[in-house]
């Protein structure tokens, strides 16, 4: 068993992308150094670590960037989060829409091009609901 599970992102910038999570989702930094910094953040303590990509505990093979990923953030009100990510200059991948299985979302990108999936659950379109079954 586990006690914790949590993305590790590697990245080209750490101390970029580390200001990037504390700034625009809140996160606070538990552990931090050059090469590697562990965030915390939400409502119930989520967290996201941050490590350069070539970094020498890396093994050689997985000394890439984080590619192909996207986070997903629970959030209260995604739409007031897009109005202010967009004006914040975060890049808006995905413009705010609803979604009939009940999700309002958009999707950003972090510094990195990680894709960050920002929802709201909404109630599902009824029609879409009753042909579920």
């Amino acid at each position: 068993m586990f006690n914790t599970l949590y993305p590790l992102l590697h990245v080209r910038d750490v101390a970029a992308t580390s200001r990037f999570y504390q700034e625009h989702f809140g996160f606070e930094p538990v552990f931090e150094s050059d090469w590697y910094v562990q965030l915390r953040g939400g409502a119930t303590g989520n967290e996201l670590a941050v490590i350069a990509f070539d970094h020498e505990t890396i093994p050689p093979q997985g000394r890439h960037p984080t590619a192909n990923l996207i986070l997903s953030f629970e959030v209260q009100d995604a739409a007031a989060d897009a109005g202010r990510l967009e004006q914040a200059g975060v890049s808006i991948v995905q413009p705010l829409r609803d979604e009939v299985f009940g999700q309002r979302h958009f999707i950003a990108a972090d510094p990195n091009g990680i894709l960050l999936d920002v929802i709201t659950p909404i109630d599902p379109d009824p029609d879409w609901l009753a042909a579920q079954g």
